[in-house]
């Protein structure tokens, strides 16, 4: 029988397990849904161990969401040893037990990429030779690691000086890691990668783990990505993986739609179902993302429809500058929700950059309109939280060079910069980590007295919690270090203010209970090392997504909006050189923008409102715009131009104007 809810497409998607398969899943066409009744499928109705069924995606907020609508479909049933995480939780995984054959001692650091970014200009500031290179080295390297290439590779077939000192440096980098038992963000996948080809009793191990693997999110897959999942899967090919090539907008982070291709040459037995029905926006909406999509080449041809009904007509704002737009765009809000019953969080404005945000902040506030900032700081990326995780790193990772450089003058201990210089040097003519060399004899022919004195206080301090770690409850060790250290304290010594200190200390103390959870629940008996690791990858993949804004209107760039609907969406800044961008018409790379815009249009449920400027402020002086080609490309009998000039009835504008003092007397706390 077919599965409860399912439509033909997704019934067929779910129960076809005899070949690789490919899903291409439109936007709002249940992909979710489908990814969770196949595991419930898998295990209900072939039999399936849980612990043999491998399902990855690319943020934590999704995986938290399959796993929560697998738990319900198989309520009553077993799940022990189903994983369904993150590609980057599932390479940490292969590393934390595969740590010995890659040469990683157990307590590696999982660097951030700010850690990185710090590690590449110590190794820049010590080769004077690769000065010109600029911070745009440690995309390159990323890109590199993402594309399979060792630093042998890259300088092997480096064809010019900058390429040569960059592969140069990437090489340092590497051994420099290796140095300090570190991984970055991109070894989680490019490691696991490397070490399944050179060791196929260990690939064996994990293929007989992975006995069918569900990917979501396939064509934000990169090289290192793609070649995992082929190595897991093997000769079974006993996978799944679900896309779609018109919503792959991450090209700048290394995703390769072609990746969807590539599939129909590696598996010839590939089956390809559609899912084109969408339950989410009504069909004015797709029927204008599938016109302006339609203008991109495709390898897959789909067009998404809807039972929703056709719905309103898209409007067209024109604008006469920037100013202007925000304060129309917060005014039609003000308006529709004065006439209807929508909430403010039913309010998406996207928009292509962050500096476009500004002026949408300042009319909202002027309202008194609550909003919600997409992209703010991450918990992680706070002072005190990046104090706190490298006490941390250092105690599970003696050879974090990074973590104790960090925090080896916080609070103060009165170790200057000349002693760490000397500490520095000494360190690397004898090879070794900072912190053992704090401990050894021959520190005594660069330092004496009290330089040396407090370095060996802080090297026996560090060691005795280490030991306490590892014997004793590690969140009560973290509460006992903190409280030795009086972290608190030098937080009100430091902060600006008594309030400040307070909300900085509230955040180390969910720091500390976030460990506890975690010690309690899902990686009971783990080490405080392997939490660390767990809380700092979580940390970067959430810096890449963002969590909901309650009930405020929703800012936010097109990438953001991913995988996100709202019933109400403002497309903003639809002109040439801002949507598409002015660096894809200079490099005639137009396909990805117009993707974006696709993405943009398809988060629409019920209304759907675009708009542009006559004139804009770029670089200081106004500049004439132009309407973005992708408003050319949509059905000309679906849209709705607005002139910057109303043409508003006396009653339309006497609504309007209510609207308005309705909102004035609600700033103002009156009836």
């Amino acid at each position: 029988m077919p599965a409860p809810e399912l439509n033909p497409s997704q019934n067929q998607a779910v129960r076809r397990t005899d070949v690789p398969l490919l899903v291409l899943a439109g936007a709002g066409s249940g992909k979710t849904r489908v990814i969770t009744q196949k595991i419930a499928h898998l295990v209900n109705q072939l039999d399936y161990e849980p612990r043999h069924i491998t399902a990855v995606t690319f943020t934590n907020k999704a995986a938290r969401e399959m796993k929560a609508r697998v738990g319900e479909l198989l309520r009553g049933v077993s799940t022990k040893g189903l994983n369904i995480s993150t590609f980057h939780t599932l390479g940490l995984n292969i590393l934390r037990r595969e740590h010995k054959r890659l040469g990683l001692k157990p307590g590696f650091s999982l660097f951030d990429d700010q850690d990185s970014g710090n590690l590449l200009k110590e190794l820049l500031h010590k080769n004077s030779d690769d000065e010109q290179i600029t911070g745009s080295v440690q995309w390159q390297i990323s890109a590199w690691k993402n594309d399979l290439k060792s630093p042998e590779q890259v300088a092997s077939t480096a064809e010019d000086s900058q390429t040569k000192r960059a592969a140069r440096l990437y090489g340092d980098y590497q051994r420099s890691l290796r140095a300090y038992n570190a991984v970055d963000f991109d070894d989680l996948i490019l490691l696991p990668v490397q070490l399944f080809r050179e060791n196929r009793d260990i690939l064996d191990i994990w293929q007989n783990l992975v006995r069918y693997l569900l990917v979501d999110e396939y064509q934000d897959t990169n090289l290192s990505q793609y070649e995992l999942v082929k190595q897991l899967v093997g000769v079974r090919q006993a996978f799944t993986v679900v896309g779609d090539d018109d919503q792959s907008i991450y090209a700048w982070r290394g995703a390769r739609p072609e990746n969807l291709e590539q599939l129909k040459s590696d598996f010839p037995r590939l089956q390809v179902i559609k899912m084109e029905q969408n339950y989410r926006s009504t069909g004015r909406i797709l029927k204008a993302a599938n016109r302006l999509i339609a203008n991109n080449p495709h390898v897959f041809e789909k067009r998404l429809w809807s039972g929703l009904g056709p719905g309103d007509p898209i409007r067209v704002m024109h604008c006469r500058n920037e100013n202007h737009e925000a304060e129309r765009v917060v005014s039609e809000i003000i308006h529709h929700r004065f006439n209807g019953s929508a909430n403010y969080g039913d309010y998406a404005i996207l928009y292509r950059g962050n500096h476009q945000a500004r002026l949408f902040e300042t009319a909202l506030r002027q309202h008194n309109i609550p909003y919600y900032l997409s992209g703010g700081t991450s918990f992680f990326s706070r002072t005190e939280i990046k104090d706190v995780m490298a006490y941390l790193r250092l105690l599970s990772n003696p050879e974090d060079d990074t973590a104790l450089l960090r925090i080896i003058n916080t609070p103060r201990r009165e170790i200057g910069a000349t002693t760490l210089e000397k500490l520095g040097r000494y360190a690397t003519s004898r090879d070794t980590p900072l912190l053992a060399a704090c401990d050894e004899l021959g520190l005594e022919q660069v330092l004496s007295g009290r330089p040396l004195e407090r370095l060996r206080d802080f090297y026996r301090w560090i060691s005795d919690y280490r030991i306490r770690g590892e014997r004793d409850h590690p969140v009560a060790t973290v509460r006992d270090m903190l409280k030795d250290l009086d972290y608190e304290g030098w937080l009100f010594e430091i902060s600006a203010s008594d309030k400040t200190a307070e909300k900085r200390w509230a955040n180390v103390t969910e720091l500390v209970a976030w460990l506890q959870k975690l010690h309690e629940g899902d990686m009971a008996g783990e080490s405080l090392a392997s939490m660390i690791n767990h809380l700092t990858l979580r940390d970067v993949l959430e810096r890449q997504e963002d969590g909901s804004g309650g009930d405020q209107v929703h800012l936010m760039t097109l990438h953001s909006a991913k995988g996100l609907e709202f019933p109400f969406v403002f497309l903003v800044g639809m002109e040439e050189e801002l949507l598409p961008h002015r660096s894809s018409i200079e490099e005639d790379s137009i396909e990805e923008e117009r993707r974006l815009a696709y993405v943009g249009i398809t988060r629409a449920r019920r209304v759907l409102t675009m708009s542009f400027a006559a004139k804009r402020k770029r670089y200081g002086e106004m500049t004439a715009c132009e309407p973005s080609r992708f408003l050319e490309e949509l059905p000309e009998e679906d849209l709705l131009w607005e002139s910057k000039k109303s043409h508003l009835s006396k009653n339309e504008r006497q609504e309007r104007g209510n609207a308005h003092l309705a909102n004035l007397r609600a700033m103002l706390g009156k009836e």
